[in-house]
């Protein structure tokens, strides 16, 4: 490299940092993270949310837009280079096209820009006129999320704990009659770990169809191009008296922290350590209607959802060198479409006690934590049915699997969500008393007014939370 490059590539890096710090005083950037697991709708969630900012015709919670503040919202070209953007048009035609239908869900990380031009509040706003501030929105697969708890986990510890866990699941029986067969002191024959792997893959597939939360290593279940690769072909496998070099166990082993160095640590480095806000979407519904022990396994992945958070309030000068905490986790219990109006508060009051662990966490290092129930785009209508003789509060919508529509009563959630909490805990198989009901609706054809987003329900207030403060 010639003198003349070095001073070119210093005076490229010199003006990045001066816009950086610009940019961080006279238009800030809020990176606000969106995950959770496989079918809780974070793709949807996305389109109607920046499709619901743009045209703010259904946002009266949010203040800002109630105040006239908001001037103006556009979509920018993002800012990392080496990061997808985030396919908006085209999740956005999925869902308000004349043949409307589910998009597909995420897969890896992408990234959109929506920026706002607003006027501030009182006396600042005729002193300072309009100001602009970005927000960056990051998409990225739930299950990715769980594997930052691994960091903190060597494999032995790993193992004992997936294998225990896998000992209560029937879903993991091929896998432990693997496991149990193979002689994890012998040398390493790459046709039986590739097996292994391919059998605790099938598991983890499984469990997730069956409702379980805690599904890692999260890459297992969306391999991309690492499918077949080293780092993925690992499995738990219960510590011999005898590990010598060369072993099928020491070579797990091996690859399970080349899992951790290669794959997870840097998502989190150049993904996960930069979120300033997050919101976790969960399928709650899903999860009791799945059960007892589906409902518990999510508590506790919320619960290390947290412990792979760094909660607390930012500093003016920690954002301008990326030293960043969130401030504000939000975690919401989605599909709230399937359930009449009446039961919301129920959901949400459940989705809270879901939390409770992980948000006093957060609470206590500084950060606000808020339980809410959603639905992106609203699929159904709310009608009433007569039963028996008897009115049932019911939704109607379009099946996703039949061209028709259906009426359906989910069940009545109980009012004190210790009802569901309790059985969790105590690891009962099924719920005694009730028995919770899902259907699969499809979104229904669309006819949008002038600056109006597709209907929801509270996504005005979802954004009021998350980053009304920067309006």
């Amino acid at each position: 490299m010639g003198i003349g490059d070095i001073a070119d590539d210093l005076g490229h890096r010199v003006e990045a940092m001066g816009a950086g710090i610009s940019g961080a005083l006279f238009e800030p950037v809020v990176r606000l993270g969106v995950t959770g697991p496989s079918r809780a709708g974070k793709t949807v969630f996305i389109t109607s949310l920046v499709a619901n900012l743009l045209d703010r015709g259904r946002m009266p919670g949010l203040r800002a837009e109630a105040e006239g503040r908001i001037l103006s919202a556009y979509l920018q070209p993002q800012p990392d280079n080496t990061v997808a953007r985030f396919d908006y048009e085209t999740h956005l035609a999925s869902l308000t096209g004349p043949a409307p239908h589910w998009p597909e869900s995420t897969r890896a990380v992408s990234e959109l820009r929506l920026s706002f031009r607003t006027r501030p509040k009182g006396v600042l706003g005729g002193w300072w006129g309009p100001r602009t501030f970005h927000l960056d929105i990051v998409d990225y697969p739930g299950e990715w999320l769980l594997d930052l708890a691994l960091l903190d986990l060597r494999y032995a510890e790993w193992a004992a704990e997936t294998l225990a866990r896998l000992a209560r699941r029937d879903t993991a029986a091929a896998y432990l009659a693997a496991a149990d067969a193979c002689d994890a002191a012998a040398p390493l024959a790459e046709p039986v770990a590739r097996e292994l792997a391919a059998k605790f893959a099938g598991y983890l597939h499984a469990a997730r169809d069956a409702g379980y939360s805690d599904c890692t290593p999260g890459r297992f279940l969306l391999p991309g191009d690492l499918a077949g690769s080293p780092a993925l072909t690992f499995a738990p496998l219960g510590r011999p008296e005898q590990c010598p070099r060369g072993s099928l166990w020491r070579e797990m082993e091996r690859r399970y922290e080349a899992y951790k160095r290669e794959i997870v640590k840097p998502f989190f480095r150049d993904h996960f350590a930069r979120i300033d806000r997050q919101i976790v979407l969960v399928d709650a519904l899903g999860a009791i209607h799945a059960g007892p022990r589906a409902v518990e396994d999510m508590r506790r992945a919320m619960s290390a959802v947290l412990g792979a958070f760094r909660p607390g309030r930012n500093r003016w000068l920690s954002g301008l060198l990326r030293a960043r905490r969130v401030e504000r986790i939000l975690f919401a219990a989605t599909k709230a479409d399937h359930l009449h109006h009446s039961q919301h508060k129920r959901l949400t009051a459940i989705m809270a006690a879901l939390t409770r662990d992980a948000a006093d966490r957060a609470d206590f290092a500084g950060a606000h934590t808020a339980a809410m129930s959603i639905a992106a785009l609203r699929a159904t209508v709310e009608v009433t049915a007569m039963h028996d003789g008897q009115p049932l509060d019911c939704v109607r919508g379009r099946l996703k699997c039949e061209d028709r529509e259906a009426a359906f009563y989910p069940g009545e959630l109980p009012d004190n969500p210790a009802r569901l909490m309790s059985p969790a805990r105590e690891g009962a198989e099924s719920w005694l008393d009730a028995d919770y009901e899902v259907m699969a609706f499809a979104p229904s054809p669309l006819h949008l007014k002038p600056g109006e987003g597709p209907p929801h329900i509270r996504l005005d207030r979802v954004a009021e939370f998350l980053i009304g403060d920067k309006f």
